[in-house]
This record gives C-alpha cells, structure tokens and sequence, in this order.
C-alpha cells in the first residue's frame, strides 16, 4: 500500500470512529431521556392518587382506581428495567467495537481509561452506571406494591 492511501486508511478509520463515538454518546443521551421520561410518568401516576382519593369519588370506584394505578407503575417500573438492560447491552457492544476500532489508532483512549479505572484502588473502585441505575425502578416499584396491596386488601376484605 502506498503512503498515500494508507492514510486515507487511517483518515477514514479516524472518520468512522469519531462518529460511532458521537453515536454512543447519543445512546447515553437516549438511555438518559427515557429515565426521565419513566420518572414523570411514576410520579404523575402518584400524583393523580390525591385525586382519585378525593372524597367526591365514589368510595366503590376508589379501590379499583387504586388497583390500576398500581398495575400501571408496577409495569412501568418493569419495563424500565429491562429498558436499562437493553441500553447496558447496546453500549457494551458499542464499546467492544470502540475498543477495537482503538486498536488502528495512535492511542486508545477509552481502552487506556479502562485501564487506568482497573487499577483504582477498591476504596475507590469504579461502579459501572447500569449497576447503581437498575436498583432505581425497584426503588420505585416499592410505593406501587404497597398501593397494590392496599386496593386488594380493601377490595376483598
């Protein structure tokens, strides 16, 4: 290969790579927007409770708006889950092509920072982002359960 074209080679190698990394960062960016939006709708399904609470609705239809608010977050918070499942997996691979794509450049910046995250001490070991996110919808499921099990208990007892 002349020298011209392999860096043409490089060129579009460093081309590639920038992009795909701009991509990761638009997953990321994704994977953040969506916890957002599983927030808002957590909470605003809390919020419609004082409503449908209220001494204005029947007593009889209060249990069952209870039930199906529950129902509702609970299938929120488990689709969330598996939502922070697939973005870990997504970006697991995109980091596996990352690392490789590294390998034909100058320096390998992301491997390098893996490295260097590998040799923290354990005081200061490094908590991967989907680890501590995942435990977010279980926290969150918790109020549901417990509405879930209040509807139950005042439609069958």
């Amino acid at each position: 290969m002349s020298e011209n074209s392999e860096d043409k080679v490089i060129e579009l190698l460093l081309e590639q790579y920038k992009l795909y990394v701009e991509m990761m960062d638009r997953t990321s960016a994704r994977r953040i927007d969506a916890t957002k939006l599983y927030i808002s709708l957590l909470t605003a399904l809390l919020a419609v409770l004082p409503i449908v609470l209220n001494q204005s609705i029947p007593l009889s239809t209060q249990p069952f708006a209870c039930l199906m608010t529950a129902v509702m977050g609970i299938a929120l918070c488990v689709i969330w889950a598996i939502n922070i499942t697939s973005y870990r997996q997504l970006n697991s691979l995109k980091f596996r092509v990352i690392h490789e794509m590294e390998q034909n450049l100058p320096f390998p910046c992301y491997d390098r920072e893996w490295k260097i995250l590998e040799e923290e001490p354990k005081r200061q070991k490094y908590r991967r982002l989907w680890k501590v996110e995942r435990y977010i919808p279980l926290l969150l499921i918790a109020p549901y359960l417990i509405l879930l099990i209040y509807a139950l208990t005042v439609m069958f007892y």
